[in-house]
């Protein structure tokens, strides 16, 4: 068989020469395509420090978030073009092409989500946030993979209306059988959102305190002070009054000193600037008030009331160790002396006939 006999035969209906174009074409592609994506990511890695534009950036990150697959399912399409194949063939490479396209789609919509999700958490230079942002991107990946595969059956020929109707009816059932897990699902959702607290506040709920570990997507788990892992559902965490001590700025110390009554009132009106001098004894402690608040049964009850900053769960117990020594030393060096619970009894005679 000699060259132009070879060139001129054919194979399922394509010449030799243009299943070498085919061949050239595929080649060229899968070849440049790669070469250009690792090129630009390189230049991306480049400018990693920089402040980019937001569309810039989005774009690079969509590029390093581009699957080997598509770049394989592009150079067949190319190389598709220019031949004739026969239809149940040309049908198939069709369905692949259109397969791994939605499926690059998809990854393109999940990194998509990632990408806003990470600025955000940059933006707020919360770390904490990173965990409750895990829900998001679960409930996110639901949303974006059940639009990817009811588009990609679309255009695969399928009738989405009816299978929407019937995952509709089917979708009733099934969140009627899961309504807990439902309630759940979307009171994480709801946390993630509005962020009433993030990883590592103290909460106080009821009777339980301790820090937040974890925010999953049907339990919040606490580690108590007590040392135990209590494990809250979300649904239920909502409904309960949550206090979030985690996000106090500072914690105020209230309570009264007992003076006794035989105290002379000269030394009474030092009482308040003599607590004053022993707040001040802890360097972090703002001073507000001592005040003679009550004239009780046996003794001068004086309120006192100081802040101290909320920068640690010891923070407000040290302040007051320390302020309450300073209290006994400057009221000994006084002369003042702190009234006892005490009660007179008065005993007389019986009366004698």
């Amino acid at each position: 068989m000699d060259l132009a006999t070879l060139v001129s035969s054919t194979l399922l209906g394509n010449s030799l020469r243009d299943w070498a174009l085919a061949l050239l074409a595929f080649a060229f592609t899968f070849m440049v395509l790669p070469l250009l994506r690792g090129f630009v990511s390189r230049e991306a890695r480049k400018h990693r420090g920089r402040e980019l534009p937001t569309a810039i950036a989005l774009l690079l990150h969509l590029l390093e978030h581009t699957s080997q697959l598509v770049l394989l399912t592009v150079a067949l399409f190319f190389a598709e073009r220019i031949l004739t194949l026969p239809d149940p063939l040309d049908g198939l490479f069709d369905r692949l092409i259109i397969i791994s396209l939605w499926l690059q789609v998809g990854l393109w919509g999940m990194a998509a989500v990632r990408f806003a999700l990470q600025r955000r958490t940059a933006a707020g230079h919360d770390p904490r946030l990173a965990g409750s942002l895990e829900i998001v991107i679960f409930v996110a990946r639901l949303i974006v993979w059940a639009i990817v595969i009811l588009l990609a059956l679309d255009n695969l020929g399928v009738n989405v209306t009816t299978l929407v109707a019937g995952l509709g009816v089917g979708g009733i059932a099934i969140a009627l059988a899961v309504q807990t897990v439902l309630g759940d699902l979307f009171a994480s959702l709801s946390i993630a959102l509005d962020k009433p607290f993030t990883i590592g506040d103290m909460l106080r709920i009821d009777d339980i305190e301790g820090n937040v570990e974890k925010i999953g997507i049907k339990s919040t788990r606490l580690r108590s002070v007590s040392g135990e892992q209590v494990i809250l559902s979300n649904a239920e965490l909502l409904k309960s009054r949550v206090r979030n001590l985690g996000r106090m700025q500072q914690r105020r110390a209230l309570f009264s000193i007992r003076v006794a009554y035989d105290t002379p009132y000269e030394k009474l009106q030092q009482v308040p600037a003599l607590v004053e001098a022993a707040v001040k004894q802890y360097a972090r402690a703002r001073f507000t008030h001592c005040r003679l608040k009550n004239l009780g049964e046996s003794a001068l009850e004086y309120e006192v009331l100081f802040f101290v900053p909320h920068e640690g769960s010891d923070e407000l117990a040290e302040a007051t160790d320390v302020v309450n020594l300073a209290i006994v030393r400057q009221f000994g060096n006084a002369g003042i002396g702190f009234a006892h619970p005490m009660r007179t009894v008065e005993m007389r005679q019986p009366l004698r006939s």
